[in-house]
């Protein structure tokens, strides 16, 4: 069993609940959280009149019969499907002391994201942005000293090797790597920890893949199971 940074572990719900509620909705991130995840993963986009939301894709069906798409820039909030929620509105419902976990699709939202976070007592220390680029996740740092910054990518992408990409990320200011929980082994957690940045796990849909995570020091873990998954750290910390 090897140590992670983080303790506990974080157990972020992927998309809320989306095993028993409509994923990305409100429903879906309350039960998350009343299930027992200690964080929430979503999507951040930012509508026509500058308002972030939570989607997946970051496009909506338009006209009478839905046949027509359009990216959620295009759209204002009001004319946005009821389901989509705000990032306010999930602040509004869910408080801010569970960690959130935002893919930032749309470069321009990241800025929209803090804004909103840093208008409420303890959000943004509690707030994860996530780019595929580290070198866009570097940029962000300007805007808070307060929130982690994600490298989320692949091995295979690595092409300079994980200990350069390491170095980068602590040069950078960027806290953390999510990679998907196949990429991961105990001596690449050992090399990113030996670094001080979080190693993170993506897409960890079985009971046996967490174990093996967390018992080489995996920092946190994203999941579609929020029973399961809290479970797991349940056990992991008797």
């Amino acid at each position: 069993m090897v140590d992670g940074l983080l303790h506990p572990p974080i157990s972020f719900a992927h998309r809320g609940a989306r095993s028993r509620r409509p994923d990305n909705t409100i429903e879906a991130f309350r039960l998350a959280l009343d299930l027992g995840a200690t964080g929430l993963e979503s999507d951040a986009w930012v509508t026509e009149d500058g308002v972030v939301v939570l989607d997946h894709d970051g496009v909506v069906r338009k006209g009478r019969r839905g046949l027509r798409r359009a990216a959620i820039a295009d759209v204002p909030r009001n004319l946005l499907p009821p389901h989509i929620p705000t990032l306010e509105e999930l602040y509004q419902s869910c408080g801010t002391s569970f960690e959130l976990s935002l893919d930032v699709k749309d470069p321009l939202a990241a800025e929209a994201v803090v804004d909103v976070a840093g208008q409420l007592d303890g959000a943004l220390e509690h707030l994860w942005l996530c780019s595929p680029s580290w070198e866009q996740a570097a940029e962000w740092r300007q805007l808070s000293d307060a929130i982690r910054l994600v490298d989320s990518t692949r091995l295979r992408r690595i092409k300079e090797g994980p200990e350069r990409r390491a170095a980068t990320l602590a040069d950078c200011g960027i806290d953390a790597v999510n990679l998907h929980h196949t990429d991961w082994t105990g001596g690449l957690t050992t090399l990113f920890h030996r670094f001080e940045r979080y190693a993170l796990a993506w897409d960890c849909q079985h009971e046996r893949v967490m174990v093996a995570l967390l018992g080489i020091g995996i920092d946190a873990i994203y999941s579609d199971d929020v029973e399961v998954m809290a479970g797991v750290l349940d056990a992991f910390l008797r």
